[in-house]
């Protein structure tokens, strides 16, 4: 397998996982043991966000990019892909923080239907 099609599996996992942090307590509310892998997940994507780290996805796939003679690039997965889409002025400090809150908001009121529901059982 090429190191270029490594890349774009790297890409594809990226966008999962993105997905996965922003929309997953949907799915724990149909399979709740997944909670336990969502929770990690959706705490890493939002402190991602909130400081302005790197994820290493973005390093492993501008490696693959690397190894398979094309250009990298600087930045992180979110800046480089979605933010030409979100933010076509730009990614400002203040709306990465945004970002970061609203998935935390969204899988905070997902999480509170959840235990809500469980309570009533």
């Amino acid at each position: 397998m090429s190191y270029a099609v490594l890349a774009d599996l790297v890409v594809v996992g990226h966008a999962l996982f993105v997905l996965f942090v922003i929309f997953g307590g949907v799915i724990v509310l149909r399979w709740r043991r997944l909670a336990w892998l969502h929770l990690p997940a959706a705490v890493w994507g939002v402190a991602i966000e909130l400081v302005g780290w790197v994820c290493p996805l973005t390093y492993l796939e501008n490696r693959f990019r690397r190894l398979a003679g094309e250009a990298g690039y600087n930045g992180s997965f979110i800046e480089h892909y979605l933010e030409p889409v979100i933010y076509p002025l730009g990614l400002t400090e203040q709306s990465q923080v945004i970002l970061g809150l609203s998935a935390l908001l969204v899988n905070l009121a997902i999480y509170a239907l959840y235990w809500r529901r469980r309570r009533r059982k």
